[in-house]
């Protein structure tokens, strides 16, 4: 038996975005297409409202559909950014740009596609900042390995005896080199107390290179492209913490009664950041959990929002993050696959896991290491990654506080939790288990 579908809202339109042009479908009498200028967009939204339209529907194409959403809104229009892939074209349908945008129309007529999420205003302003921060890091990664590259040539082996060449002993020797220094002897005084103390001979033959000129040209073009881009991660720096300042200024100070954890790498140069991070998320120290830091919170921030109430529970949150196990079951086949989401909040969590596997008093690395020795590194990570996102879900949403209770308490959990399943087993059997208690 056959029936048709219920439209929901007759007046909405729907809109397929290109790089030159867009395709406009506000009516049943067909499209109409426009450039991609602002003056376009402008008369693209005048068209729109002459239709009586009261909320526009439009793919996730790239970043063309941001000027466009910005310009439909300030005239006063709903836009609904939806997923490609749920306007997919049923077969034999024309595919046609003119076709797509109809094609979302009638979807979005009948409620049958799903609105991306979209932050708030101020929101969105911290994520361009934000990542615009990070791609600034990866290009002066870059260039380190650059520095690297032109040491190895010279055969100057000082990146494989300090951890960080770009650190102030390696910045200050490679400034020495670049100024004509070429005495072992004086640059390796050049290093940290420290270094000095466990690897001065160490340093000193690697200090002993052909510097040939070529080679010293390298470095000192490696050497200013990593400088310029730390100049240009101080920028964001300080534009980072004036959002900061400018959306806690009406929000009260809060004690900083645990001490505050550390940012290893790549550590933003803002005043009372940990404060200003406490402020923000309303005195709730998510750096707390394991993992995380100020500034993976305020990453986090950045792509997912302050409140988390977009999402009803941490399942639709972690499903969202792309770190759900992804099923596909049929009759009596069940299978896993792999998904195909991959979002910047979901892979942030992933890096807070990876940095559990080697802890050794962190219960959750306990976890990631169990898991790991059964089903390998990547499902472990993706594992551990789904748990801390679904305690970051309940901090941020019920403000439940994490406790840890380090590695041998959650071993003897999962010890405990053991013999019960054993001994659940063994009654089916009709038998029954104790638990021996070993002094050590």
């Amino acid at each position: 038996m056959r029936t048709n579908l219920r439209i929901i809202d007759p007046n909405v339109a729907g809109i397929d975005i290109g790089s030159t042009e867009i395709f406009i479908c506000a009516n049943d009498d067909g499209y109409k297409s426009f450039g991609t200028f602002t003056e376009d967009f402008i008369l693209a939204a005048e068209y729109i409202k002459k239709n009586n339209v009261n909320s526009v529907a439009m793919e996730a194409t790239g970043v063309y559909w941001i000027p466009l959403k910005d310009v439909l809104e300030s005239e006063g229009l709903k836009v609904d950014l939806v997923k490609a892939g749920d306007a997919n074209q049923l077969p034999g349908r024309e595919k046609t740009d003119g076709a797509d945008c109809q094609w979302i129309r009638t979807l979005y007529q009948h409620g049958l596609l799903r609105s991306c999420f979209i932050p708030e205003e101020n929101i969105r302003e911290l994520r361009a900042i934000i990542r615009l921060r990070q791609d600034h890091i990866e290009m002066a990664s870059s260039h380190i390995l650059h520095i690297q590259k032109a040491f190895t040539l010279m055969n100057i082996r000082l990146h494989q005896v300090i951890s960080q060449i770009q650190g102030v002993s390696g910045r200050r020797i490679i400034e020495a080199i670049l100024d004509g220094e070429r005495d072992p002897e004086r640059l390796v005084l050049l290093c940290d107390k420290q270094i000095l103390k466990n690897k001065r001979e160490e340093v000193l033959k690697s200090l002993n290179g052909n510097y040939r000129t070529e080679y010293l040209f390298m470095l000192q073009h490696a050497y200013r492209g990593w400088d310029f881009y730390n100049e240009l991660i101080a920028e964001c720096d300080s534009t980072i913490e004036f959002w900061l300042k400018k959306n806690n200024n009406s929000k009260p100070e809060f004690n900083n009664e645990k001490p505050t954890k550390q940012i290893r790498h790549h550590k933003p140069k803002i005043e009372n950041f940990h404060g200003q991070t406490l402020k923000l998320m309303d005195g709730k120290d998510l750096s707390q959990l394991p993992g995380l830091t100020d500034y993976s919170v305020i990453r986090l921030v950045a792509e997912v929002g302050l409140s988390l109430k977009e999402w009803k529970n941490y399942k639709r949150f972690v499903s969202w993050l792309g770190l759900s196990p992804k099923r596909r079951d049929s009759g009596k086949m069940k299978r896993r696959y792999k998904g195909k989401q991959n979002t910047i909040a979901g892979q942030i969590f992933k890096e807070a896991a990876q940095s559990l596997l080697n802890s050794k008093s962190i219960g959750l690395g306990s976890f990631a290491r169990k898991i790991r020795a059964r089903k390998g590194p990547q499902v472990a990570i993706k594992a551990t990654a789904r748990k801390l996102a679904i305690l970051y879900y309940n901090a941020v949403t019920k403000g439940n506080d994490y406790v840890e209770i380090g590695v041998k308490r959650y071993d003897e959990k999962a010890k405990h939790t053991e013999f019960m399943k054993l001994n659940k087993l063994a009654k089916t059997l009709g038998y029954s288990l104790n638990e021996i208690v070993v002094h050590q």
